[in-house]
């Protein structure tokens, strides 16, 4: 298929990869933001073809992963309520709260319904008028537009049986909190194509000279991601630090101006909490005053004051941070699994726990556990 199989073209890689070699001299490490560019990063082996010296890590660019537990227990107890329908991404239903996920309150009785655009639960608002329909609007900057459309509509409609649990979270603010962290190890970013296809990256610049660190604007396929390895390890092989787009089919400078204008109109930037993170100050959105009534949060007494405690076992979050590896984890593959997990990066289709154990990491060559 154009413009898919190309970019997973062996041969095409292999010479990229050759090239890396090449240019390799000293110990990088560099970290993918996405969690799609992780899983694409182990399915295809790129991470065990690179020089020894390049570490690639994992960053906090998973929207499940990094969703806060209180904020899983407050959707919980909003689906609960007889008088709600809750609308989600499948991905956010098997995501563990304090006690429960959103499956087994579905389980129990509650309306809990998948929808697949954030415009689905306007249409289901219309057609149940006698319900109040809570959209979970969680994600980056690449889902911020059509959930902010999502509620726009609802307010020029005057549908007022809507309301979003909004959990939006930003990448720069991100960016900084790791470079900034007496832990850090990043020396490298590769930026995530989709977010920047949305907001360019412009905003990026100020991040890569101020910390002195290469920033690479990366697509998906194992092209893509080699590619922006090899721009990166050039950067910092000649003590460089600048922003370079290696995914221009798709990205420009400036992003996309429609989209940024819908947020701008209903969000504003907030302090944001990331599970296993904690608070990383003006990394989110929340909605603006005009739109606030749609706001679930406000709309349901009680829930603001939810709060819960990450479990003493789960490491996620120096996984989102690149201190640790997924299978560095006591509990990897053991106490946690995709059938029993401790923590989102392990539900996640994006979690870098879920690339690990889905593609045999936690194996030794024989296919053992390790």
């Amino acid at each position: 298929m154009k413009y898919l199989d190309e970019y997973r073209d062996e041969s095409a890689v292999r010479a990229v990869l050759d090239e890396i070699h090449r240019v390799t001299t000293r110990p990088w490490v560099i970290m993918e933001v996405c969690g799609g560019q992780t899983h694409s990063i182990i399915r295809s082996g790129l991470d065990r073809l690179l020089p020894d010296a390049i570490t690639l890590v994992h960053g906090p660019g998973c929207p499940v992963c990094v969703t806060p537990l209180e904020l899983i227990d407050k959707a919980i107890a909003i689906a609960a309520r007889p008088e709600v329908i809750f609308a989600s991404y499948g991905d956010m239903l098997r995501v563990p709260g304090s006690g429960k996920d959103l499956f087994a309150v579905k389980s129990e009785g509650a309306d809990v319904r998948v929808v697949y655009s954030p415009l689905d639960a306007l249409t289901i608002a219309r057609a149940n008028p006698e319900k109040v329909v809570v959209f979970f609007g969680v994600g980056f900057e690449t889902t911020a537009p059509a959930n902010g459309m999502a509620v726009y509509q609802a307010h020029k409609q005057s549908i007022d049986n809507f309301a979003m649990l909004v959990s939006h979270v930003t990448v720069p603010p991100a960016m900084m909190a790791i470079l900034s962290s007496p832990t850090n190890r990043v020396q490298g970013f590769l930026a995530a194509g989709h977010v920047n296809t949305v907001m360019g990256f412009a905003e990026y610049e100020p991040i890569a000279a101020r910390f002195k660190v290469p920033i690479v604007v990366t697509g998906f396929e194992p092209l893509d991601i080699a590619n922006g390895i090899l721009m990166a390890v050039r950067q910092l092989e000649e003590s460089r630090h600048e922003v370079e787009n290696a995914y221009a089919r798709s990205v420009r400078r400036e992003g996309n101006a429609a989209a940024q204008a819908i947020i701008r109109e209903v969000f504003e930037p907030c302090d944001r909490a990331w599970r296993g993170i904690g608070v990383i100050p003006m990394s989110g959105y929340r909605l603006r005053e005009p739109y606030a009534r749609y706001d679930a949060e406000r709309r349901f007494a009680g829930v603001s004051a939810i709060s819960a405690e990450e479990s003493g076992v789960c490491i996620s979050g120096l996984v989102l941070q690149g201190v640790k590896r997924p299978d560095e984890c006591p509990a990897f593959g053991t106490l946690c699994t995709p059938q029993r997990p401790l923590g989102a990066t392990m539900v996640s289709s994006e979690g870098a726990c879920a690339a690990y154990y889905k593609y045999g990491r936690y194996m030794d060559d024989a296919g053992a556990p390790v």
